[in-house]
């Protein structure tokens, strides 16, 4: 069986022969393992049965460690975070949609990179991958207190500011059509530790019909949506799945009663994550991450519909050490 025939099998619900498992690091994460294993290259021999390719609109560093994105926004990363960074200007001041203009998508960059990966898929499971897809999108013009706040003060311009993210999403996802991948991934954050950030009923009303649109128009090129929230998104996971949902990825444990989510919502929604990266990577002995790591796959991975990885790219404060029994317990099942 191919990674990519493991993983289809585990997303259709059925049971494999090991769990497909996807690993990946933040850059701080992957300096300490590489130097710890004296192995540059380590990565390359993971094993991960997932790989993507996706939209960078990245941009071009201005100055050292700060980097202008395709929206014009500026991201620092000269902080604790140096894989995303936080942005550093708002390029939407004030509520009115006219006075920004949406970039153009970089089509021919867009197709070299979707080229290149496709041409190094391997048997992988490939999924094309769109993050700040919305909400994150929206906030990073605007300031995520002001969005939250024209939510309530100024609808008009949010339905307006809504519609012109989803506008640009669609340009990129007729691009995306024209290659032959395994599924779509959309990333976009709506959790804190307790409930979403905007609550259900904002979340209903401004973020799930672009969802669905997004949604409808992938399924149409693909057999599987998967969709990135960190947080307790709990309460949203009956209307991701009403509109089309495959995948949900990153699963908390420490948020989530992972056992009543699996029970309850197991047959209808996979899950992609489930080994912690806030309590148990960092805190834990070898050892004990093994032994949590594999009593969270037991569960989860109960007649398929399950990924085995960290809930997020692997943080920098994780010992190497724990890092290598993680990989070398998932490539060992």
């Amino acid at each position: 069986m191919t990674k990519r025939e493991r993983v289809i099998q585990a997303l259709t619900h059925h049971d494999t022969d090991i769990v497909p498992y996807h690993v990946d690091l933040t850059g701080q994460a992957w300096e300490r393992t590489a130097k710890y294993l004296g192995d540059d290259h380590f990565t390359d021999k993971i094993g991960n049965h997932i790989s993507g390719v996706y939209y960078s609109g990245d941009g071009v560093e201005i100055k050292e460690g700060y980097f202008k994105d395709d929206f014009g926004v500026i991201w620092n990363k000269t902080g604790v975070d140096k894989d995303i960074g936080v942005i550093d200007n708002f390029v939407i001041p004030e509520p009115d949609i006219s006075v920004y203009t949406f970039p153009e998508v970089d089509e021919a960059r867009l197709r070299k990179n979707f080229e290149e990966a496709m041409k190094n898929r391997g048997d992988t499971f490939v999924f094309a991958e769109l993050g700040f897809s919305l909400f994150e999108r929206a906030w990073t013009l605007t300031g995520m207190e002001n969005l939250l706040v024209y939510m309530l003060t100024e609808p008009d311009f949010v339905k307006a500011l809504f519609g012109k993210i989803t506008e640009f999403n669609l340009k990129l996802l007729k691009i995306y059509g024209d290659y032959d991948f395994d599924g779509y991934h959309f990333g976009d954050d709506w959790g804190q530790q307790h409930g979403t950030i905007m609550g259900p009923g904002h979340w209903r009303k401004w973020i799930k019909p672009s969802l669905a649109e997004m949604y409808a128009y992938a399924h149409k090129q693909s057999g599987f949506v998967s969709q990135h929230s960190c947080g307790d998104i709990h309460e949203l996971f009956p209307d991701l799945i009403d509109i089309g949902l495959n995948v949900y990825q990153t699963f908390q444990p420490e948020i989530y009663d992972i056992k009543a989510v699996k029970d309850e919502f197991g047959g209808k929604l996979s899950f992609w994550g489930g080994i912690s990266t806030q309590r148990l990577l960092p805190f834990e002995t070898p050892e004990g991450v093994v032994k949590k790591a594999k009593e969270i796959m037991g569960i989860m991975s109960k007649n398929g519909g399950y990924i085995a990885a960290p809930t997020h790219s692997i943080p920098g404060d994780v010992p190497p050490e724990n890092i290598v029994a993680l990989i070398e317990m998932l490539k060992n099942q």
